[in-house]
């Protein structure tokens, strides 16, 4: 079976691919190594859509971001994912800080952002009066937003899956052939044979390059570790605060999220890929870092903490184009921040790369765009009784925190990427993440996975393969414990 492209990664970035590849009549598949969808950096970063003044002017980052951030409005309003443009003020708080605003202000104009300003320390504290008292002034950029990132990443791929895109999960590509028809990709799951590649594989993106003989890049992957506070800390910003960057990144920031909570990181310390834990230095530093911005977060609200590991390169920009290598193979590799927002521009630079190679593209007749997802808390007292009256199982509650009922469980449990795992029913509906993290919901969600996938309870795993939440008998008989 011929496929005329296979995107290697299901990120955010493949899965942008796969969502503006499947307009077009091909047959296109998306091998993902993990177990679901969104599983890498993805699920694990600062979810902002950035408006575009720090990367350099002339470079892949800085149009891709612009064009990424224009077009992540009406996109998430088309496929239902939460975005708020709320806007981000970088923050001067010394007199070298002042000249670095004013750099970071004449890039955004070289970019071409909308509408940032430069603010006096009155205006800054006027629009955010929680920050430091000792601001002397901010780069105000009202086009800046947040988003949720793993439901944009799921509903791009959940549409690109609708219109006839092929997902193969637990996937991962061991060796790379030619082909007479273009290449052979082998894995666990079989070879699949394809024209064109597309490699959107984030910290992997320099392993499958080399299995193509392209040594041309390196992925230094980084790692980013983060607090996530409670709502109750929620409102303790209006906007994505940042401290002016340095060689090491955007620096710590403090921002609201789109389901109310409070974020604050990351810091950025060379890892190994597969490396997400927390470390007490780490943590010590972000949270440190953050008060000089906004000096009465409170930590003591934290829910959780996490780490993200992102795929930083021996380049200094995207690596982006067909490999030298090899015709027909494309890189979209080194995509760390603004990958995020970038994501759906990427999609689309992609699709021009593939025709100007060569390939066909031809709209569907009846393809089928954008999403609806039903979030129970959010309807009105009319609204919640007529859905409880059509479906009971939207008037039963599984998670109390964030007011989670049955009925949202069971529908994204029968969407085109079904989770199979606790985690996977959290990132999509929102089940654990309030505050008690899943201590009231958590078997509850195990157990309706069970039962409407027709899996053992004891298979439901946590999260990644291995993750296991029960072991031995559920049905009569002792447990492996009981001897």
């Amino acid at each position: 079976m011929l496929y005329d492209v296979l995107v290697v990664g299901c990120g955010v970035v493949g899965a942008a691919c796969a969502y503006s590849l499947s307009r077009y009549n091909l047959r296109v598949g998306i091998l993902e190594a993990s177990n679901d969808v969104a599983n890498g950096t993805t699920k694990a970063n600062s979810a902002i859509v950035h408006a575009g003044y720090d990367p350099l002017p002339g470079t892949k980052m800085a149009k891709l971001n612009v064009l990424g951030n224009a077009m992540m409005p009406e996109l998430c309003k088309r496929l239902d994912v939460p975005f708020s443009a709320c806007g981000s003020l970088v923050l001067s708080l010394s007199p070298e800080d002042d000249a670095e605003l004013r750099k970071l202000y004449d890039q955004g104009v070289a970019n071409g952002v909308p509408g940032q300003r430069l603010l006096s320390a009155e205006e800054t504290l006027a629009l955010e009066p929680n920050l430091n008292p000792e601001v002397r002034g901010a780069l105000y950029a009202p086009s800046a937003g947040i988003v949720n990132p793993w439901e944009l990443c799921y509903a791009m791929a959940e549409t690109a899956v609708r219109n006839g895109a092929e997902l193969f999960l637990q996937a991962p590509v061991t060796a790379i052939d030619r082909s007479e028809n273009g290449f052979r990709l082998n894995t666990p799951k079989g070879v699949f044979e394809t024209r064109f590649v597309l490699n959107c594989a984030g910290v992997a993106a320099d392993r499958i390059a080399a299995m193509i003989g392209d040594e041309s890049f390196r992925i230094r992957p980084t790692k980013g570790e983060y607090f996530l506070l409670d709502k109750s800390e929620g409102s303790r910003v209006g906007r994505v605060i940042f401290q002016c960057p340095t060689k090491a990144g955007k620096g710590v920031l403090v921002a609201p999220t789109v389901h109310g909570n409070l974020i604050v990181g990351p810091n950025a310390a060379p890892c190994a890929a597969e490396d997400t834990s927390n470390t007490p230095s780490g943590m010590a530093y972000v949270r440190t870092s953050a008060l000089r911005s906004v000096p009465s977060v409170n930590f003591r609200e934290n829910i959780r903490n996490f780490a993200g590991v992102r795929a930083n390169s021996d380049h200094a920009d995207f690596i982006l184009g067909e490999s030298t290598a090899a015709k027909g193979f494309f890189h979209l590799a080194g995509i760390r921040s603004p990958g995020l927002t970038a994501a759906p521009a990427l999609g689309e630079e992609a699709v021009r790369w593939l025709r100007a190679a060569g390939l066909a593209l031809t709209e569907k007749d009846d393809y089928q765009d954008g999403r609806r997802r039903i979030r129970f808390h959010e309807l009105s007292d009319e609204e919640k009784n007529e859905l409880i009256r059509q479906d009971p199982r939207y008037g039963r509650v599984i998670c109390r925190c964030e007011t989670v009922t049955e009925g949202e469980i069971v529908a994204a449990l029968h969407t085109p990427i079904p989770p199979t795992t606790v985690n996977g029913v959290k990132r999509r509906v929102g089940a654990g993440m309030g505050r008690c993290q899943g201590g009231f919901c958590g078997p509850r969600v195990q157990e309706i996975i069970a039962r409407e996938l027709g899996m053992d309870p004891t298979d439901v795993l946590m999260d990644w393969p291995g993750t296991w939440v029960l072991c031995g008998e559920t049905k009569g008989g002792a447990s492996h414990d009981e001897g």
